[in-house]
């Protein structure tokens, strides 16, 4: 009876042992495929339909369209404005508009811009607005440019986060007899897609 009782603890050592031999194998496996997964080695097999590509901020930005060919500057006293602020500095739409009534742009209203704006300004505009667009975009430091469905020739120019103030006129490079210049990377007027119409701002100007 004791050689039985011996046997029995020996096989219980021996049915121990190859259980504690086989979890520890199984934590070095996974501790050496964590391992290569951390350091690039070995691809993760959950990463795959998880990832998301990192935005790329100029594509949501329709390109912009070029003057057509002998588009000339038009005339400040012709070039009609709607001044939005699109951001939370109080008073910024006041203050643009003042300024470009005195340069001798024509104001229509302030308001607020439906979303914020990014940047030195955000200047929208229809086919029959482009040139009135560009003569006003001469008058800001990189404003960003964006076709609308509007059917007039009114500009919206709403001013951004980085907006101090409008260029000094001695700066404004146009020639009432020299053809308009298209932004960076503008594109044909017939290739370009206009976003939606605007919506008449209906808040104050802030």
């Amino acid at each position: 009876m004791d050689r039985d009782r011996a046997l029995r603890r020996r096989h219980r050592r021996e049915r121990q042992a190859v259980l504690f031999g086989g979890l520890v194998a199984g934590l070095a496996v996974a501790a050496l495929g964590g391992i290569a997964v951390f350091t690039g080695a070995v691809g993760s097999p959950f990463s795959r339909g998880f990832s998301t590509a990192e935005p790329d901020p100029e594509s949501s930005v329709a390109a912009a369209p070029c003057p057509p060919e002998g588009t000339l500057p038009v005339a400040y006293g012709s070039v009609q404005v709607n001044v939005l602020n699109g951001t939370s500095r109080a008073g910024l739409a006041t203050e643009t508009s003042t300024a470009l009534t005195e340069r001798g742009f024509v104001v229509l209203g302030t308001g607020n811009s439906p979303t914020s704006v990014s940047g030195t300004a955000r200047i929208s505009f229809g086919a029959a607005g482009i040139g009135a667009a560009y003569t006003l975009a001469a008058q800001l430091d990189g404003p960003v440019l964006v076709l609308d469905a509007r059917e007039d020739a009114t500009v919206d120019l709403a001013v951004g986060a980085d907006y101090l103030n409008l260029l000094d006129p001695a700066a404004v490079v146009l020639d009432p007899a020299a053809p308009l210049t298209g932004s960076a990377n503008c594109i044909a007027l017939s290739d370009a897609v206009p976003a939606p119409a605007p919506v008449a701002a209906t808040e104050p100007a802030a």
